[in-house]
């Protein structure tokens, strides 16, 4: 059995954003709480005791708040649940929440050595203490079980390195992965990929048949920002795949459910009302709500 709770789905920051008066951010403001969405994370378990964190928004306070799962165990004064942090990339996005755990509870801290890297050259994360922090190397291609009766594989998908790093850096495999997950007892699968360029064919093959996805949905369009003013970037440019491309592109494909996450705040879908809205669930996908909880 594989348990998630969905923490947040939106894009680096959230909706509305601090400093963004799009429709979507001012209506937010305005009194449309449905469009509020924290940043995107997740939460996988095979026991309903053990919680992993796929990514570490910088909304994780609030969610772990808002998830009685995560919360201590009752009668004890230092205690939680949350046994590991798997990384997908190392984009501000998905890496600042860790710094919201540093008050001393133990967990693993899998990432791919590029993250890792990434961490250690910025003396901040030293907060996680090693010894209290285990530090976990994922390699590509390779399984791990990080609980009882759970099969992870990392696996490399088109993409770019950090935002923060691109004047310095080139790009590495380890910059933007997914992560296959697998109920051993069961078979059943979902496939985590918050971020993808591109999906190739060995990205394709390790989707099919899958029972959930949770695919990157950051716009609706390429040149989404582009075209409302708010940036000068592509979709493609910032290592993302448009929803447009993406539901004919996996339209035939053998997935049980199909969702979009890390959806930026400018994409008219997160509107219940939209012309977009009704072309994906039309297709068969769906935004997940905040605190949803969904078994494989």
């Amino acid at each position: 059995m594989i348990k998630i709770i969905i923490l947040g789905a939106a894009a680096g920051g959230g909706v509305p954003q601090w400093n963004c008066g799009c429709a979507n951010c001012r209506d937010a403001r305005e009194g449309r709480t449905e469009l509020n969405a924290n940043q995107a994370s997740a939460a996988i378990s095979a026991d309903g005791e053990h919680w992993f964190l796929v990514n570490a928004s910088p909304d994780l306070r609030q969610q772990i708040a808002n998830t009685p799962a995560l919360h201590p165990r009752a009668g004890e004064l230092r205690h939680s649940p949350i046994a590991g942090v798997i990384l997908t990339n190392g984009e501000i996005d998905a890496i600042t929440g860790l710094l919201t755990l540093r008050e001393g509870s133990p967990f693993t801290l899998y990432a791919h050595s590029r993250v890792h890297s990434i961490l250690a050259a910025n003396s901040i994360f030293n907060a996680l203490k090693p010894g209290i922090v285990t530090r976990e190397t994922l390699t590509l291609g390779e399984s791990f079980s990080p609980a009882s009766g759970l099969d992870i594989m990392p696996f490399a998908a088109p993409g770019k390195t950090a935002l923060f790093l691109e004047d310095e850096e080139e790009s590495d495999p380890g910059d933007t992965i997914g992560l296959k997950i697998t109920d051993l007892s069961t078979g059943r699968s979902v496939v985590f990929l918050p971020a993808c360029a591109q999906l190739t064919d060995d990205v394709l093959d390790l989707i099919d048949g899958t029972d959930a996805v949770f695919f990157d949905g950051t716009l609706w369009r390429d040149d989404e920002l582009l075209a409302q003013g708010l940036g000068k970037k592509t979709g493609q440019r910032m290592g993302h795949m448009s929803m447009q491309d993406v539901i004919p592109t996996l339209a035939d494909m053998r997935i049980g459910q199909k969702f979009f996450f890390h959806i930026n705040n400018s994409n008219p879908a997160w509107r219940t009302d939209s012309e977009e809205r009704k072309k994906i669930e039309a297709a068969g996908w769906s935004i997940p709500a905040e605190g949803m909880e969904i078994t494989l």
